[in-house]
């Protein structure tokens, strides 16, 4: 299961009751991955692309560290942005804009 999953409300499994279902079968619309420094990058990249490959529209890996994020579109090539400027692509499914830069400084707030 990714760090986070996003899903079009369309796509939001509901349980007999009506409510939001517990489990979802589904790869989500957006997968994105925070890497940690315990974790083997090699096997969150391939979580990403098992999402790609079930039905994902877009991945992000993000490394703390380094402060960069890859970008995994839905059948395109991987791309790497850094810079602060750099505008994060996002699926239709949201209306963001968001830059590498205020990415970060959102999770270095939530750290603190």
């Amino acid at each position: 299961m990714p760090d986070v999953a996003v899903f079009a409300w369309d796509r939001i499994p509901i349980d007999d009751n009506g409510d939001m279902a517990n489990v979802f079968k589904a790869a989500p619309d957006w997968t994105i991955e925070i890497l940690s420094t315990e974790q083997s990058q090699t096997k969150v990249i391939g979580n990403i692309i098992h999402c790609l490959n079930h039905g994902s529209k877009l991945g992000w890996l993000l490394d703390p560290d380094e402060r960069l994020v890859l970008v995994y579109p839905s059948g395109k090539q991987p791309e790497l942005l850094q810079e602060e400027a750099d505008v994060l692509p996002v699926p239709d499914l949201v209306q963001l804009q968001l830059t590498v830069g205020d990415l970060f400084g959102w999770l270095r707030v939530g750290i603190t």
